[in-house]
Order: C-alpha cells, then structure tokens, then sequence
C-alpha cells in the first residue's frame, strides 16, 4: 500500500477561478500565471486545463516555457523575467515567446537581435517596487527605441508590479498607479498592472492585459477577504490518513523537545505528513488541521515525515481517518491555506509552492 499522503488538484476550481478573474475584469484579458510549477501544482496539467480559457501563459523563465512547449501547449506564454542572456533569445524566438524587457542589456540584445518575426515585448516599469524595470523618468526614451524597431519588438505593452495593491493603506498603491497612469497616457500604451491583490480589489487598475496569480489557486492575497476574494475555491487539497493512534496520560510530551504536553488524558493522532514532504515545520501548536472534515489542530513539532494531532474530541477518529492539511474534506469542509499560512507565519504561497515532488498529485477535473 502507498503512503497515504497526496496532493489532490481540482482543475475544475482552477477554471472557476480564472473565470472569477476574468469576470472581474470584462474589458482586460487575463494573463494566466503558471510560474514555479503552477505555484506548486503542476505546470503541465493546469495548463491544459486552461487552454482554449486563457489567451496566455505567464512563466518566470525559459526553461519553465520549454517544460510546456514540450508538453505540446501552443498557446502564447509570456516570460516574465525575460532573458537571462543574450543567446536566449533565439530560443524565445523559435518558441514563439512574449518577453519583459527590463533592463539596459536586455533592451540592448533585443535591439541588435534579428528574428524572423518581431518579438511582441512588455517593458517593466519600475513604479515603485523596486526589484524590476526602468525609472519612469527613462521609460519614454527607451519606448522610443523599441516603437522605432520594428523588426525586433511589437506589440508593446506597459508592465509593473504593485507593492501593496493587497494591504488595507491604499496610499502607496495609488502613487504606484498614478505614476503609472501618466506614463501610459503620454506614451498612448497599453497596460499590464493588475497582479491578483489588484484583479480582485482595484478595478481601476485593470488594463488591457491583467496577471493573476495566486488567485487561480484559491488564495486570498488580501490583508481583509472581499467579496470576490471570498469565492475562490481551493485548487489543492493536501491530504493524508491517521497511520497511528496513542493514548496519552496528562502531563505526556509529544514530539521533539516535548513541546506539547497532554493538558488532559488524551489521544493523539500521527499522520503520514511531514517537513520533507513540504509541510511547514514552523506550525506552531494549534494550526489547524481536519480529521474526518473536524477541526482540531497540531501537538507537538512538525517532524521529517510525521506530524501529531489531538484527535481527543474526535472520538470515531482512527487508524486510517482522512486528514486534510489544507483544502478541502470529503465532507465539504474546507480549511483553506491561508489560514494554515498565518499559523505558520508565512503565506499560501509557500506552502503551495513548497510541497515537494514525492508527493505525488492526483487530478480531478479532465483538461477542457
């Protein structure tokens, strides 16, 4: 029998949820991101499921963009860091890939490059952020440069990224997209502002071309859940079984350090989940977790492959019971890892991204 641990993957809520983005925003496309294996659920398969639903892909990096050209998906995959070297971009040109350009040497390369077809380009502005892009006082020059080439570049684009479009203070968020907003209506350019905080929060920043991200996998990046963010349905559930049960005096240790001890006569649960297999070893005592769709939560610290659960108010609770980390149970009840994240002192998309390859996923949904 196989360790019961898996990572399920709905590809039906992913739909759901990049139709969510979309619906949010009519009169933008959205741009689906599949970065770091589709935020850790497998790049391949979600993007099958959105093919014919999303007019692109967005991926940080060649090799990421030839893992789904290889896969057989043709649909138009943008890369969102842009070439790493100049020699790069002749397979961004056998590819058929869109590129950011946010540098001197990369505008640089693009410009003394010559593909068989222009190389439709987003130039990143750096608004604010602070990682990515030029200056917006260098943005007019060098968009200048890349209309006046059009061997090499088309179809042009504004780009940037917000630093706060998901926290309660909008201050800084709307100097990012005022500045913004000036930029595109000197340069009459289209834009690509809105990450998933800025999808699901801030209409006017919706531009022609929208990038949600976590979004399409059921977390909620704001700081206070909206309305819209409230109907996100979890992609992932991570799920695993009861591989033990012990039965404990009060005042019995559990785990490493014996950090949790029984406040009661108690029964504790293992469960076939652990820190190598991407679980946070940082959960404190009292995340959350489900036995058999209840509530109840961790005792004691996150081992290599075992982790410990109070089953004491979960009496029917068993040698084989369902326990879900996040996601959702067979009963309907779901934990979502947003919540599970704070527990951690991290966020989803950690966690998303961090459950490790021998865990295997297994799809739900079909691809279409």
């Amino acid at each position: 029998m196989a360790r019961p641990l898996l990572a399920d993957i709905d590809l039906d809520a992913l739909r759901h949820n990049y139709r969510l983005a979309r619906d949010l925003a009519p009169h933008s496309r959205a741009l689906a991101v599949l970065k770091a294996d589709a935020y850790g659920h497998g790049a391949v398969a979600c993007a099958r499921a959105l093919e014919g639903l999303a007019p692109a892909f967005a991926v940080a990096c060649l090799e990421e963009a030839e893992t789904l050209r290889e896969a057989g998906i043709v649909t138009p995959i943008m890369l969102l860091e842009g070439v790493f070297e100049a020699r790069e971009l002749e397979r961004v040109e056998a590819l058929g890939l869109w590129m950011v350009v946010h540098s001197d040497w990369q505008l640089d390369a693009l410009l003394a490059h010559r593909p068989a077809r222009p190389i439709p380009v987003w130039l990143k502005v750096d608004s604010g952020m602070h990682r990515l892009g030029f200056p917006p006082e260098r943005v007019e020059a060098v968009w200048k440069r890349l209309v006046t080439a059009p061997a090499q570049a088309c179809d042009l684009h504004l780009m940037s990224h917000f630093a706060t479009a998901d926290a309660l203070d909008p201050s800084y968020f709307q100097h990012q997209l005022a500045l913004l907003e000036a930029l595109a209506e000197r340069l009459g350019a289209p834009t690509c502002l809105a990450n998933s905080p800025a999808t699901l929060a801030w209409p006017e920043a919706h531009g022609a071309w929208n990038r949600p991200g976590v979004m399409l996998y059921g977390g909620d990046p704001l700081e206070a859940s909206s309305e819209a963010s409230r109907r996100l349905k979890p992609v992932m559930t991570l799920r695993s079984r009861l591989i033990a049960v012990r039965e404990l005096a009060a005042g019995e240790p559990v785990g490493y350090a014996g950090r949790w001890r029984a406040p009661r006569p108690s029964r504790i649960g293992v469960v076939a989940a652990g820190y190598g297999d991407g679980y946070d070893r940082h959960a404190v005592d009292g995340t959350p977790v489900l036995v058999e769709g209840r509530r109840t939560a961790i005792a004691g610290k996150v081992s290599m492959d075992m982790l410990t659960v109070d089953i004491t108010d979960i009496p029917d609770a068993e040698i084989g019971s369902e326990v879900v980390l996040w996601g959702r149970a067979a009963n309907g009840e779901v934990l979502p890892v947003d919540e599970v994240a704070r527990y951690c002192d991290t966020i989803s998309y950690t966690l998303l991204t961090g459950v490790l390859p021998r865990v295997p996923r297994r799809y739900h949904g079909g691809f279409g």
